[in-house]
């Protein structure tokens, strides 16, 4: 079987295209959207993602300031600055990079973003929106992948998902997407007893667990779509995705590739997001 490239370059062009002319109107009107990046931490994975983020934002006539507070910041140092940024009207959106320093749990300090403001959907207030139906951000990830999916004319309502993986930032904000797609959704951790019996009587199976090369042939039926979310540095460095590729490759009938997949689209999406947030500031 000929397995067919979910790749989300067209999908993140497109959306670029829309971003950075709504981000010139708003701009012509006065002030650029302006997303500030509050980090506490020295990891230099997310020192790049950092920079890939301000180079996004440049290019789409987005403002992008980034807040360094320190590897050893305290959680009520991230809050108050979180706080103090969202009550700022020259601040359109806020996005507290992780990882955090030791004890500090995300879910206690970005419930200090602004709902409106919160244009990753990390705090608890735009996750309970989300699981309830009501208008805010998702995050930006969970909403790639659905995104990708439909972009390439994958149906979603009545089929089978299979969401391995349950965190805040990817697995549940997904099943909800999905859930709004008419999708049935099950979602598996590492609590699931026979993970590849449960994954391979899916229609779509989603990685999201962050352990490379996790699901294999074994993990997914003859013709099944498998969309890989995981990021994770390969023994030469390289960036590989939950998913080993090459045992699913010839099984599966699609499978969006690491890098170039989702990555790409999620960054689109976040961007929008930020310029959906200016719009809707002052409007």
């Amino acid at each position: 079987m000929d397995t067919t490239s979910l790749t989300g370059k067209d999908l993140a062009a497109a959306l670029n295209a829309d971003t950075a002319q709504r981000a010139t109107a708003r701009t012509a009107q006065g002030a650029a959207p302006r997303l500030v990046l509050v980090v506490a931490n020295d990891d230099p994975a997310s020192g790049w993602y950092v920079k890939s983020l301000q180079r996004a934002a440049e290019r789409l006539a987005i403002a992008c300031d980034t807040v360094d507070l320190g590897a050893d910041a305290s959680a009520d140092t991230i809050r108050a600055e979180l706080t103090a940024l969202s009550a700022d009207p020259a601040v359109d959106g806020v996005m507290l990079q992780t990882p955090l320093p030791a004890g500090v749990a995300l879910a206690d300090v970005s419930s200090a973003i602004a709902a409106a403001k919160d244009v990753d959907g990390v705090s608890p207030q735009s996750l309970g929106l989300l699981a309830a139906g009501l208008p805010g951000f998702p995050p930006a990830t969970s909403q790639a992948v659905v995104e990708l999916a439909k972009s390439h004319g994958i149906p979603l309502a009545g089929r089978h998902v299979a969401v391995v993986g349950r965190s805040n930032v990817v697995g549940k904000p997904l099943a909800q997407l999905l859930l709004a797609e008419n999708a049935t959704v099950t979602v598996c951790h590492s609590r699931t007893t026979d993970l590849p019996a449960v994954t391979s009587a899916a229609d779509i199976v989603v990685a999201a667990v962050g352990r490379a090369g996790l699901l294999t042939a074994a993990h997914i039926r003859e013709g099944a779509v498998v969309l890989d979310v995981g990021t994770n540095e390969g023994p030469d460095g390289k960036i590989v995705g939950d998913v080993d590729a090459d045992s699913v490759r010839g099984k599966a009938s699609a499978l969006s590739p690491v890098p170039g997949g989702i990555g790409p689209v999620t960054t689109a999406l976040l961007m929008r997001h930020v310029v959906e947030a200016a719009e809707a500031a002052h409007s």
